[in-house]
């Protein structure tokens, strides 16, 4: 395991005491009498502090961050650069709700925001709290534009968890059980799913012409990489032939990029991989560098067409958040991050396709950018095996690693480190994932 250095240069793994150790415990009885049992918990210890791809528990345990809070922290964990901004901006004012009293900070992401997602047409944004809130705003907005009611979404694909996002996500548990009925008029087609040559893009217009009907179609919305779903990269030309059909139908597509943009895999956006230009872009996780914010940005006929007044919120590009999106984008671009989420890429899956042609639960090591997972199956190569992904997870655990699970049938092991996060933790982080993987 690696260690602190003289000089204060990075941190390392380093196991301390058994996971969870005893101050974690004490905590967790205290969790277990104040928070509802219905907030699930990947990992059973108390993070008491943070860095770029270490996070130490209040034991002193250190673990090897591959999961970035879920892909948020990708400029890294209390990033000096966000640090200052929300200290300045805490200094100045914490809240005026913007549509009672405006700031610049606010019209400085949106900005920032219309410069950088995909297309060179006129924009317009709105800024919220969630990724959940971005996709049911953009949905308001398509449904507004079209005079349309009817919503496309897909398999394997997950938006949030109020009662139109819920809707929306195709995994019934736990994100949906028991917490129906559901928002009407959404309508699921099959993802793009190489691996298990599921989601051809003629079957998918074919479906969606058939059981829905173009012409009621407000829009379609897609993850350009499914995040829970598992990390499934769509076929190449899915997304563009399905972004073609729309636009030849007046179906306004939605990238849902909330995990997926501010350079998690590689680009700003993951649909500038495939060269789609979308209508409308659900932006929030690493927006805000860990606080919450979320963005709708799309074509400026589109989002001004709704009247004034019918968008909006209380806390919505809340001016300390507004204030980390920021300085998220400038530290993004002065410190090269889109090179070297490509550069984590293809370090990880490099080791992880070997794994593939091994005898071993691994049928497909996939991914963009930092956003590698791999999916783990039965003696026929096939079969989801759940089982073995929860145990490799596990064992990651407690070699202290901290990885996610993922996946309509729960057999992937996701991998989403902090751009930040050096070669020697990246390698380090791997191969015990690596011996975790051969010992299941």
């Amino acid at each position: 395991m690696t260690d602190a250095g003289a000089g204060g240069e990075e941190r390392g793994r380093r196991l301390a005491t058994d996971v969870p150790g005893p101050a974690s415990r004490r905590l967790a009885a205290r969790r277990a009498a104040a928070v509802t049992r219905a907030v699930g918990t990947t990992l059973g210890v108390f993070a008491a502090r943070a860095e770029a791809g270490i996070l130490e528990d209040v034991d002193g345990n250190r673990f090897i961050d591959f999961a970035s809070g879920i892909s948020v922290t990708n400029v890294g964990n209390a990033a000096p650069a966000v640090v200052a901004a929300v200290r300045h901006q805490a200094g100045l004012f914490t809240h005026t709700c913007f549509q009672v009293t405006p700031y610049e900070g606010y019209v400085a992401v949106c900005e920032r925001l219309n410069a950088l997602t995909p297309g060179d047409h006129e924009k317009r944004s709105l800024l919220v709290n969630s990724g959940a809130e971005a996709v049911e705003n953009a949905v308001k907005v398509a449904r507004y534009a079209t005079g349309r009611q009817a919503v496309v979404a897909f398999d394997h694909g997950f938006h949030g968890r109020t009662l139109l996002t819920m809707s929306l996500t195709g995994k019934a548990v736990p994100y949906k059980e028991g917490f129906g009925p559901f928002a009407p008029e959404v309508y699921r087609a099959p993802y793009s799913y190489p691996f298990r040559n599921t989601g051809r893009l003629e079957e998918v217009i074919a479906h969606v012409e058939t059981t829905v009907g173009a012409e009621s179609i407000a829009c379609v919305v897609v993850e350009p990489i499914c995040g829970e779903g598992g990390f499934i990269v769509p076929e190449p030309g899915w997304l563009a032939g399905l972004s073609r059909w729309c636009a030849e139908h007046g179906v306004l597509v939605v990238a849902d990029e909330v995990q997926t943009a501010m350079g998690r895999t590689g680009t700003w956006f993951a649909c500038e991989h495939e060269h789609v230009v979308p209508d409308l872009v659900t932006t929030a996780k690493s927006l805000g560098g860990g606080l919450p914010i979320g963005a709708v940005t799309g074509r400026a006929e589109v989002m001004d067409a709704v009247h004034p007044g019918g968008l909006g919120g209380t806390f919505g590009g809340n001016p300390l958040a507004c204030a980390a999106a920021l300085a998220v984008c400038d530290t993004i671009e002065r410190q090269g991050l889109l090179e070297r989420a490509r550069h984590i890429g293809d370090m990880a899956l490099r080791r992880l396709e070997k794994l593939v042609a091994a005898t071993g639960p691994v049928g497909e090591a996939r991914g963009r950018g930092a956003m590698v997972a791999v999916e783990l199956v039965g003696s026929d190569g096939h079969t989801p095996d759940a089982a073995a992904a929860r145990a490799a997870a596990a064992a990651c655990h407690r070699h202290g690693v901290l990885v996610l699970t993922a996946g309509t049938y729960g057999n992937v092991i996701r991998l989403l480190p902090p751009l930040v996060i050096s070669d020697e933790l990246l390698g380090e982080g791997l191969e015990v994932l690596e011996a975790a993987l051969q010992g299941v």
